[in-house]
């Protein structure tokens, strides 16, 4: 069966999905300035076994940009609605650090609402970079941002988002980094800015209202500020487990997609 693709109706702008299979729901949501995109291996594999569902959040790929003024959204709801439009139930959300940030806002704000969180190296809304490696390329992004130079910001994300801390860029698979690359592109191509937040909840002081179960993954070559959310989640949420991944930073399903879709297997199966 082939893919569909189609669009929702959020009231002030558009979210674009896809979907393809039958069985239980299983949605995926990318990194932030990434796009759905990122899913393409897991997206055809788990739709032989499942409903699977990617989607592109508000300001990524095919969906419209955040309404203006900024702010006046959240990307939990966007997902709420999008689950309903879809008559999507209880379904296993499987995220990627922005992803997972919004499904875990999305588990305070909709108890219950999700069969299980697969939250692999997450983001958490209210969090605090201390990490001094992300602290250095952020500070280098803001001043090429005000340079106007967009390949050196571009630049910054992947050093931070993909290379991670113990690794220089030539240590890095070429396919997996060109691929990053061109998402981060295509979004600007199409008109999209630095990615917004929207509304958020300030997940990182009620993790322990969490209730679904969850298992949080890390490719172990991550940033210590990822690490910090993994293990918050794991301490404080009732449901979630650790799992740790060698051989990849911060996008573990392109490093190591085996073992990342085996985690995901197993944890759909348990939900």
């Amino acid at each position: 069966m082939g893919a569909h693709t189609g669009t929702v109706d959020l009231g002030d702008g558009t979210l674009s999905y896809e979907e393809r299979g039958r069985g239980r729901p299983v949605v995926f949501l990318h990194a932030g300035g990434m796009t759905r995109a990122m899913w393409d291996e897991q997206f055809t594999r788990f739709a032989r076994e499942h409903r699977v569902i990617r989607y592109d959040a508000r300001g990524s790929g095919d969906s419209s940009n955040p309404p203006s003024p900024p702010g006046l959204y959240s990307h939990y709801e966007d997902l709420e609605k999008l689950l309903d439009a879809l008559d999507v139930d209880h379904p296993v959300l499987v995220g990627c650090s922005f992803g997972s940030r919004v499904f875990l806002d999305f588990a305070v704000a909709y108890p219950g609402r999700a069969a299980g969180l697969f939250l692999s190296s997450p983001g958490i809304s209210g969090m605090e970079f201390h990490d001094p490696h992300i602290l250095a390329l952020l500070a280098e992004q803001a001043e090429a941002a005000q340079a106007g130079d967009g390949e050196r910001v571009l630049e910054c994300l992947l050093r931070m988002w993909v290379d991670g801390p113990h690794r220089s860029p030539s240590d890095v698979e070429p396919a997996v980094r060109k691929f990053c690359h061109d998402m981060v592109v295509e979004n600007f191509v199409k008109g999209h800015a630095a990615p917004d937040l929207g509304v958020e909840l300030g997940a990182i002081r009620r993790v322990a209202e969490v209730r679904d179960p969850a298992l949080v993954v890390t490719g172990d070559l991550d940033s210590t500020d990822i690490f910090a959310v993994a293990d918050l989640v794991d301490r404080q949420a009732a449901h979630a487990r650790r799992a740790r991944v060698p051989g990849a930073a911060h996008m573990v399903n392109l490093e190591q997609p085996a073992r990342f879709d085996e985690l995901l297997r197993k944890f759909v199966r348990t939900c």
